[in-house]
């Protein structure tokens, strides 16, 4: 799958320190390793209405990491998958009348540009779930041959043969490897009273009778009717379930463990668990290092949800004529492990922050300009602190405003927002 198109990355002077980073796994800040090489895997859409102001907070968030990685001179291999085939894709073309694979394919056409005028960096790979299956299928064969996938047998509603991962059976096997041990909660720290009412909402199927535990994730659904289906020799036609494709293509493409998996908070379960636990049974190494995510998005205070109809998209944003750049400042605004509400007030402010940081290019010298890169790099290193950064950029528009700037200071502030905080003040 083609990704979209990234702006080249500004050198700077200098270099970003030991980044920490909070691990949701760890429930503590971690110092992330110092290496010359980085894995970077971040959940993508399943491309039915994109883009949201959640999707857009969380690749913005992982887009400042990667950002600083570079800019501490790592090679960083980012990789983003894509659920261009699930039940809620199916669901949402069903009722608007559209092919589903059309559905899928303009919403993907459309979270690429609006990723490209937020100037979020491309991931290296950029893989969507159907191209992936013809990988998929023999990992689901491997499974039922260790005995950590079963088929379920099945009734008047369902086909036999639906195939699930065991997590009983892989947090069995981890515990008696000299490997990190895996379980289902490692990360979201749920009880599994918690967890089954979050598993039939976001996905899971806890009631599905002949299961071994009610947790245990679809792998592969068999074909039904009027379902779009593939051949998988063994496994019957059929499709993925959703946590086997990340596991999957994170593999492909990252060496284990990586440094961090990222997404949604509402991802920690059971996504990101799930599709940890598939990896390690698969490969028998944790699939990353840390496990960092973003918190949720409202609006004026309400939870933003499709349900609601109150989705605050970004190309309609774009469409009425929003500086990109702004948006991208008003997400920048709010810590990203915090929850927070999009509002007009904070879009107006994000906006007067651009103008002032703009005007503010005629009163820079390199040498106030150094001094803020260390401010901006110390901030970000500490947590991915945005807020923390964009204060300190106004408080240099504030000390600099009478001084006599330079084309050379200008200059290297346009690159530093641009290449710390992905900000663009010219094109």
């Amino acid at each position: 799958m083609i990704s979209w198109n990234s702006r080249s990355v500004p050198n700077l002077p200098g270099s970003s320190a030991a980044i920490c980073l909070w691990d949701s796994a760890k429930e503590t800040l971690v110092e992330l390793p110092h290496d010359p090489q980085q894995g970077l895997y971040v959940c993508g859409i399943t491309p039915y209405d994109a883009t949201h102001m959640g999707h857009a907070a969380t690749y913005v968030a992982f887009d400042l990491l990667n950002r600083l990685w570079r800019d501490a001179g790592a090679e960083v291999n980012y990789v983003q998958n894509v659920t261009d085939i699930d039940d809620p894709l199916l669901e949402r073309a069903a009722a608007t009348g559209v092919e589903w694979t059309e559905l899928a394919q303009s919403q993907t056409d459309l979270f690429r540009t609006d990723m490209e005028a937020l100037n979020v960096l491309a991931p290296a790979h950029y893989v969507g779930a159907v191209e992936s299956i013809g990988s998929i299928v023999p990992v689901i064969e491997s499974l039922l041959a260790a005995n950590l996938a079963y088929r379920v047998p099945g009734s008047d509603s369902e086909p036999d043969g639906d195939i699930y991962f065991s997590v009983d059976g892989a947090a069995a096997r981890t515990s008696e490897s000299s490997e990190a041990e895996w379980r289902p909660g490692f990360i979201s720290h749920l009880t599994t009273d918690q967890m089954l009412p979050l598993f039939r909402e976001r996905g899971g199927d806890p009631d599905r009778p002949g299961k071994r535990n009610p947790l245990d994730p679809l792998l592969w659904r068999m074909a039904r009717e009027s379902e779009p289906s593939w051949e998988a020799a063994s496994l019957g036609r059929g499709r993925p379930g959703w946590h086997i494709e990340c596991s999957v293509i994170a593999l492909q493409f990252l060496k284990t463990p990586f440094a961090v998996q990222g997404g949604g908070a509402d991802l920690m379960f059971p996504h990101h668990e799930m599709s940890s636990g598939h990896a390690q049974a698969i490969s028998g190494r944790p699939l990353a290092g840390h496990y960092a995510h973003a918190g949720m998005v409202g609006l004026d205070g309400e939870k933003m949800s499709k349900s609601k109809g109150n989705l605050v998209l970004v190309s309609a944003l774009r469409q009425a004529g929003t500086d990109p750049a702004a948006i991208r400042l008003a997400i920048l605004a709010n810590h990203y492990r915090s929850d927070w509400s999009w509002t007009a007030e904070g879009l107006r402010a994000a906006g007067a922050r651009l103008d002032a940081w703009r005007a503010a290019l005629g009163t820079a010298t390199v040498g106030s300009v150094e001094d803020l890169l260390g401010s901006i790099r110390g901030a970000l290193a500490n947590d991915l602190d945005a807020p923390g950064a964009l204060l300190a950029v106004d408080k240099w528009c504030t000390l600099t405003a009478h001084q006599k700037g330079t084309d050379d200071g200008a200059r290297l502030a346009a690159a530093a927002f641009d290449a710390l905080l992905g900000v663009r003040l010219k094109d």
